[in-house]
């Protein structure tokens, strides 16, 4: 009897995970051109801000300088998966906050401040690295 009640609580518990797994929304992994225009090509340059070495994709934050008014616009630009970006020859420590960088890739569709990276450009060194992008080419 102690073992039926411990398998049914045990079974209800299992159900319950199962529930409120289900219930938390899963982020969708979105493909390039549902966020991204390869029409609209950008080339940034700006001080790195931020580093995001995350899944399903690394996040690069930039300050920029808008061409019309001067002013620092922050820019999110995304690279491709981290163990894409370590295939590549990144390390963590590739790019540091402060690092003043190039970067060219696909503008997003919505008109925000994100683009997809494609190659991305060191100024101090001249090194340039390819992001992993999901984008053509």
């Amino acid at each position: 009897m102690k073992q039926t009640i411990r398998l049914s609580a045990l079974s209800a518990l299992a159900l319950i995970a199962t529930l409120f797994i289900a219930a938390v929304p899963a982020q969708a992994h979105h493909s390039f051109p549902a966020q991204y225009d390869v029409s609209k090509p950008v080339t940034l340059k700006g001080k790195v801000t931020k580093v995001e070495w995350t899944n399903p994709h690394i996040f690069i934050y930039i300050d920029v300088a808008d061409e019309k008014t001067g002013a620092i616009v922050n820019w999110a630009l995304e690279l491709g998966a981290p163990n894409t970006l370590l295939r590549l020859g990144w390390k963590r420590d590739s790019l540091k906050t402060d690092d003043v960088i190039t970067v060219e890739g696909s503008l997003a569709r919505d008109g925000s401040n994100l683009a997809n990276a494609k190659t991305i450009k060191l100024d101090t060194t001249g090194k340039q690295m390819l992001s992993g992008s999901s984008g053509p080419g």
